[in-house]
């Protein structure tokens, strides 16, 4: 499995901040499992599973000062950071 931030930002429609991850590498059932298990905005892309996260400003985590600087960082940690967390619900 491979995460990677497609994109993030706010929206204006939600009022809220978003994280949009593109995961590849998955097979049919476990593509199937992620959407049937997660509460996110799941779509399909061409095999790849898309996520939108929302966040409330305050949990944002490219809305700090330090992740302006280090974006590069930031990205790498939460690509990370989503993938364990993806593991996790297709172990359950």
């Amino acid at each position: 499995m491979k995460v990677k931030v497609e994109d993030f930002g706010f929206r204006e429609d939600k009022g809220l901040n978003y994280v949009r991850y593109r995961v590849s590498g998955l097979d049919e059932e476990l593509t199937e499992k992620l959407i049937e298990r997660l509460d996110e905005d799941t779509e399909r892309d061409d095999g790849d599973l898309i996520i939108t996260v929302f966040y409330e400003r305050e949990y944002f985590p490219f809305g700090s000062e330090e992740s302006k600087v280090k974006m590069a960082d930031f990205i790498a940690r939460e690509e990370i950071e989503m993938m364990v967390f993806l593991s996790s619900v297709l172990e359950d």
